[in-house]
């Protein structure tokens, strides 16, 4: 995997045709059909031989089947087939298989007071990568990644303002080069100095209450609000906890994406629905493979 200057990788180029097929299969799906491998690459541009090399290097599965994971009703088909309840992937040890939390040498959360302190005191350092879905931009402390947003469905200056809007006394410095180890690592890629990266989080301790259950969901399974809620004692906050769910600031890797509505609905995601689907496309297959 290569993590560059946004416009550089294949990566984000991966996605965004993938994000443009997410466009057509919606518009296919709502007519009630599918689109073949040849629609799909005669609307891409493509050949259907390149079409598919892009699509299985990209997520480990064929479009044909990538197209189920794409499709509007793939929530519903999780939440029936894939849904966890946290106890019980706490207790069988399931956060551990195939999560990205492993990756994660250490992580802390910062102390009430600190929060309370809007940054202040705090050097973040900043930089933009290409990520797997478009491009990504990355804040940490000296401690870890504290910040990850995905720009694809809005603008660079949007994602920017944002994350520096959370903690509005700190200091920002620009610096793609002391956080790149840790991006490397936080993505996946395999040629990396790190095995691991830490993760350093800022949010009242409800917020971290939230993001701590959302830290146990297994990739390639989905829970609900409510079931976060109850994981976390307080099962009459699930709309305190929808809440902390959206303000999570380090997307991807406090997973976010996997809460789900009981009705089966996506819910909204904070960096657009179009990303999170994708997501859950991308894991869902990567499971499956």
């Amino acid at each position: 995997m290569n993590i560059e200057t946004p416009g550089q990788s294949q990566d984000s180029y991966h996605f965004h045709v993938m994000r443009r097929a997410i466009d057509l299969i919606d518009e296919a799906d709502r007519a009630g059909a599918q689109m073949t491998l040849e629609d799909l690459a005669r609307r891409m541009d493509m050949s259907p031989a390149h079409f598919q090399r892009l699509f299985s290097s990209w997520v480990g599965v064929s479009p044909k089947r990538y197209q189920q994971y794409l499709a509007l009703g793939h929530a519903k088909t999780l939440l029936r087939e894939r849904f966890t309840t946290l106890e019980t992937a706490h207790s069988l040890g399931l956060s551990g298989t195939g999560r990205l939390h492993d990756l994660f040498l250490r992580w802390e959360a910062m102390s009430p007071g600190e929060f309370a302190r809007k940054g202040k005191g705090l050097v973040i350092y900043w930089g933009w990568f290409d990520s797997p879905f478009g491009p990504a931009l990355v804040m940490g402390t000296d401690k870890g990644i504290c910040g990850l947003a995905f720009s694809a469905e809005s603008t660079a200056k949007a994602a920017m303002e944002d994350l520096t809007g959370r903690w509005p006394m700190a200091e920002f410095v620009e610096d793609a080069t002391m956080l790149r180890p840790w991006v490397l690592a936080a993505f996946g890629a395999e040629r990396t100095e790190l095995s691991r990266a830490p993760l350093f989080l800022i949010g009242a301790p409800f917020q971290i209450k939230v993001w701590e259950a959302l830290m146990q969901i297994p990739s390639g399974h989905v829970t609900t609000y409510s079931e976060i809620a109850e994981a976390i004692g307080a099962p009459k906050a699930q709309r305190a906890v929808g809440t902390a769910v959206g303000r999570n600031p380090v997307s991807w890797l406090i997973p976010c994406h996997r809460a789900l509505r009981k009705s089966g609905e996506l819910g909204g995601y904070h960096w657009g629905l179009p990303v999170k689907r994708a997501i859950l496309a991308y894991e869902t297959a990567r499971a499956d493979a």
